[in-house]
This record gives structure tokens, C-alpha cells and sequence, in this order.
């Protein structure tokens, strides 16, 4: 494992853009790779066909998005989750995908089974303003 943390990342936006690409036809307009942990969050901004974004305009259509989003990622994953180990040298436990219609963005989450919380937010934070990790919560 010879990467440096931002090499791996910039792999890891790499392979999940191919992934996505391969899988849809539709390439993102941009890909952010975070890793926290045990805990990989791939999101993937500006997916989603014309014909998907039109459909996501109903409730029914936008669950409709998701579901088949969902399923897609859930039978063709194997091979990203391939490439997250050679990248990383580390095997991938669990793996799920969400569809946020309204947008054409979708968050795929690697874990260790735990339970991750996901909120996209409406623009970036400026880095100066982020403090880093947040320390430990009490038992």
C-alpha cells in the first residue's frame, strides 16, 4: 500500500466515476471521496439521465429513481468493491447506495456495519471553518 490518503482518493473518485459511467452510461459531474474510519462515503453530483430527472419531479417517479438505483448498485457492486480493496488494501464489509432525485446525486456508503448518517449539504463549508475529527463522546 505504497498510496498516499489523497492518491487513494482521487483512485477511489476514479474508479467510482468508471463504475458509474460503466453502469449507466452517464458519467458524474463530479465525484468527493471521504474516508472516516472504517467508514468510505463516495458521492456522486450530476448522474441522473434527463429521462430520470423528469421522472424524480413526481413522488412516485423519484421513488422510483431511488428503488432502481438502489438495485442497480446492489447487483453490479462487487466489482467497485473490488477495486476499494486493491486500492486500499482493505476488504470492503458492507456497501449501499442513496438516490437524492431532487439533485442527481447519489451517496454510496462503505461500512463496517455501522450506522451512518448522511446529509448532503447546499453548498461546501470553507475548510478554514471546519475544526477536524470531533473528539469522543461520553459512555
Amino acid at each position: 500500500m505504497a498510496n498516499s490518503d489523497s492518491n487513494m482518493a482521487q483512485q477511489i473518485a476514479r474508479a467510482a466515476s468508471a463504475f458509474e459511467e460503466q453502469l449507466t452510461g452517464h458519467a458524474p459531474n463530479s465525484v468527493t471521496v471521504v474516508l472516516s474510519e472504517e467508514t468510505l462515503v463516495i458521492t456522486l453530483h450530476g448522474v441522473l439521465s434527463a429521462a430520470e430527472k423528469a421522472l424524480a419531479k413526481t413522488l412516485t417517479g423519484a421513488y422510483q429513481v431511488q428503488e432502481f438505483h438502489r438495485e442497480l448498485f446492489a447487483n453490479s457492486a462487487r466489482s467497485l468493491r473490488e477495486e476499494i480493496k486493491r486500492i486500499t488494501g482493505v476488504e470492503v464489509r458492507e456497501a449501499t447506495a442513496e438516490v437524492e432525485p431532487s439533485t442527481g446525486t447519489i451517496v454510496k456508503v462503505f461500512s463496517t456495519g455501522t450506522v451512518v448518517q448522511v446529509f448532503l449539504l447546499a453548498r461546501g463549508v470553507p475548510a478554514e471553518s471546519w475544526s477536524g475529527i470531533a473528539p469522543e463522546l461520553p459512555s
